[in-house]
């Protein structure tokens, strides 16, 4: 554990170009494959919404279906992040796919034989839910392997890009094939989708990726909430997302009440106010790449908060089509703004190795925001009414924008994640065999300190604590030796032999240089001193 080593690089440019992930064939597979099945989620979700205000139109019972959807991500997200961390991510995706695929063929046969009751649909939506919390983490942690780091942005700007597009057609066609067909319609569409994807991941050659590591699964998840816990970046972002998607829940939950208040509203009505939520999110991915070049994320994302709430004022007075049209271009467009924005702050806050189980905490964030706001605002417009509830949600969201301002998104852009590698392979005399399971493990670095240097060498190594806990400690001191005042050792604890060998591969290139701030206050010229001790 050396504190030497080179400067940190600073990372490459992103990409001009918002086609640019377009160019590696990965990537261009799995997006055209994602579109389609994302196609038939939309037209399922129309399907969905639509069937239950057929079945019960009460407006709680209505926003159960949203909050059954999002729910599940919440409950089961950082064990399905912390799976995605450990297994083969394809492998992991291909399966969860065919799972949903049964499950989906089912429901669309019950909902033909008109078999489906409400329990029964939220029962169904929960189970589908629950599949997607398992296969968001790992679907979002591919994609910096599917592009070079300077095509990140532009890659997740065309994923979010690529899920309106498939909002702007899945909900036209759900409206079509209800009026035309049959209600179970979308459903099937939707289950067809799956095929596409699992064609897809059965086509994509994909290596590496597979973690080795015992650790349990439990100490893993515990690992991944430590690092999230010390992550400065990603809270900032968590924060800025639970501020947001709370009120704006409210825009999905009530929108299929909003269509039965306006002149002619109906299933056609509702999917073409989905399908314009759509086109405006398009437009919004398009544009936001000429809006990032001008405007920091921070301004970006309150741009589109703003624009939320505007939106979401408008449809809460909307009488007619017209201003219902204008109130769902205006939020697609500000909603894509938002979304992608923060998605990137995410992404970029996180290294590769625990990149999965920090996405899916901020999926939590994202669907428990979601399923606890919809649940909740549908209580409130029971009690009050639809339009009432959606002024309160959109003043809400003024409120959030106001009160956590000061939290930065963006901020891991700049910071150079990738491993630095400069700690070298500890020395060790004991026996190797059975070593790697073996733990505790307990390391400590010595310094000697100037009795002048004590405090800014307590505020570095503070600020330095930081990369302890977020590679896996669990728990992390500083003493001061009482016969040598001089000496001071820093002490940290990691649960196995394994897992601190784990810790070197994961030392980034930004923390090699907050290390680098510490070493330099030890007077000695061979540097800090080093000591491992393992439990029996």
């Amino acid at each position: 554990m050396s504190s030497s080593g080179s400067i940190a690089k600073p990372a490459p440019a992103a990409s001009n170009s918002a086609w640019a992930p377009f160019k590696h064939r990965a990537f261009a597979l799995l997006w055209v494959a994602t579109l389609i099945s994302n196609v038939g989620t939309w037209m399922h979700d129309v399907g969905a919404g639509w069937l239950m205000t057929t079945l019960n139109s009460s407006p709680a019972v209505v926003s159960l279906v949203q909050a059954a959807t999002t729910l599940p991500v919440f409950i089961f997200a950082l064990y399905a992040g912390t799976l995605a961390d450990r297994l083969d991510k394809r492998k992991l995706l291909i399966t969860v796919n065919v799972v949903l695929l049964v499950l989906v063929s089912v429901l669309t046969v019950l909902v033909q034989l008109e078999l489906v009751t409400p329990t029964l649909l939220i029962l169904f939506t929960l189970a589908i839910g629950t599949g997607t919390a398992f296969m968001a983490p790992a679907w979002q942690a591919i994609v910096p392997t599917l592009v070079p780091r300077d095509a990140l942005q532009p890659a997740i700007a065309l994923n979010s890009m690529g899920i309106n597009i498939s909002r702007a057609i899945g909900p036209a066609l759900a409206g079509v094939l209800i009026a035309s067909v049959s209600l179970a319609a979308p459903f099937a569409v939707n289950a067809v989708s799956y095929l596409v994807i699992i064609g897809a991941l059965l086509f994509w050659k994909h290596e590496g990726g597979v973690s080795k590591t015992s650790q349990p699964v439990f100490n893993a998840m515990m690992t991944g909430m430590r690092h999230v816990a010390h992550n400065g970046p990603l809270k900032a972002t968590l924060i800025r997302s639970f501020a947001f998607f709370i009120f704006a829940s409210a825009y999905w939950a009530l929108l299929p009440l909003v269509v039965r208040t306006i002149e002619g509203g109906g299933a056609t009505l509702y999917g073409l106010l989905l399908t314009l939520i759509g086109a405006g999110a398009v437009a919004g991915a398009l544009t936001l790449p000429q809006f990032r070049a001008k405007l920091d994320a921070s301004t970006t994302a309150a741009g589109g908060t703003i624009g939320t709430a505007v939106a979401m004022a408008i449809l809460a007075t909307a009488a007619t089509p017209p201003l219902a049209y204008i109130a769902a271009l205006l939020g697609g467009f500000s909603w894509i703004a938002v979304l992608t924005t923060f998605n990137v702050s995410a992404q970029t806050a996180l290294p590769n190795w625990v990149r999965a189980r920090g996405l899916a905490v901020n999926l939590m964030v994202f669907f428990g925001s979601m399923a606890f706001g919809s649940a909740f605002w549908g209580q409130v417009a029971t009690v009050t009414s639809v339009s009432i509830t959606l002024l309160i949600a959109a003043g809400g969201l003024i409120v959030g924008l106001i009160l956590t301002r000061k939290f930065q998104l963006g901020q891991g852009e700049d910071l150079d994640l990738t491993p630095s590698m400069h700690w070298p392979a500890p020395q060790v005399a004991l026996e190797e065999d059975g070593l790697a399971s073996r733990g505790p493990v307990m390391v400590e670095v010595e310094y000697r300190i100037r009795p002048e240097d004590e405090a800014a060498f307590l505020s570095a190594i503070q600020e330095w604590s930081g990369e302890r806990w977020r590679d896996g400690a669990y728990d992390w001191r500083v003493f001061q030796s009482a016969e040598e005042p001089e000496l001071w050792v820093e002490a940290f604890m990691v649960s196995s032999w394994e897992e601190h060998l784990a810790q070197h591969e994961r030392v980034s290139h930004q923390d090699q240089d907050l290390q680098q701030a510490v070493a330099a206050f030890d007077t000695r010229e061979s540097g800090p001193v080093v000591r491992h001790l393992i439990a029996p």
